[in-house]
């Protein structure tokens, strides 16, 4: 495209790019002169010798319409519209086009979310009563989680399992003679006290026999079903900071055996 100054004649080359900068306002570059470029604006030179670049009617003339269009965009889709691509053949979904509201859309309509929390929270609180009553006997035994346990538990109207801690039964008293009424038989009567916080189960009494020399000569274990005669009272075990006083039968070794001791297993 051309211009041309209207104080010297002279001709010059544009550019879109300079029209644009101050809406077609010029400098000329030969006498300094301002002036519009539009008004000679010329998209090629006419046939020399010329002076002026004839002159373009602005001035309530008619805006010209423009037909070749080279590019023009796309109009945004609607939400949850897809428009696909029509071949000869039938419908091509490989050119579908979503809006971004789309998928937001989709995941506030979705289903509600609470039922997987809630079977989530189920299956948690299943697995910790799972390992609650795996580890049932040391929860009972702890000193901070047996008496809530026990409390919980009578307020709902069960009952814990004993738990049975055999280290802090301790063994207050004992004694050994022979049986008053059966030949060959020792009597050995002891008294036990569960220093523990909760119930246990009666224990396995062990007596052993041994010389002077300290040698092992005879062993007994005795079965709570052995050595307590009511079968009620061994079901409900020792009580917590209780007492009870045993009272054990035993074969007597002979004469060789002047020691004794008892444990519990």
């Amino acid at each position: 495209m051309y211009a041309q100054c209207p104080d010297c004649l002279t001709v010059f080359s544009m550019d879109t790019e300079t029209l644009a900068q101050a809406r077609g306002h010029v400098v000329c570059g030969h006498c300094q002169a301002e002036f519009d470029a539009l008004d000679s604006l010329s998209g090629q030179l006419p046939p020399e010798p010329f002076q002026r670049l004839p002159a373009r009617m602005r001035a309530g003339a008619l805006l010209p319409r423009v037909e070749s269009a080279v590019y023009r965009p796309r109009p945004e889709q609607p939400a949850f519209a897809a428009e696909p691509a029509a071949t000869g053949s039938g419908e091509d979904f490989s050119q579908l086009t979503f809006s971004p509201r789309f998928a937001r859309e989709t995941r506030r309509g979705g289903a509600p979310r609470w039922p997987w929390l809630v079977a989530c929270l189920i299956l948690l609180l299943l697995l910790c009563a799972q390992l609650a009553w795996a580890k049932r006997d040391d929860l009972v035994a702890d000193t901070t989680a047996g008496p809530w346990l026990r409390q919980l538990c009578a307020g709902l109207g069960c009952e814990l399992p004993l738990v049975q801690d055999t280290r802090r039964l301790h063994l207050l008293a004992r004694d050994v003679q022979a049986h008053p009424s059966v030949p060959g038989a020792l009597l050995i009567s002891a008294t036990v006290r569960n220093d523990a916080a909760f119930d246990q189960p009666w224990p396995v009494v062990v007596v052993t026999l041994s010389d002077v020399d300290g040698k092992r000569l005879a062993m007994r274990r005795l079965r709570p079903s052995e050595y307590l005669g009511d079968g009620t009272t061994s079901a409900h075990g020792l009580p917590a900071g209780g007492n009870a006083a045993l009272v054990l039968e035993v074969e007597d070794p002979g004469n060789k055996a002047v020691a004794f001791e008892i444990g519990f297993e």
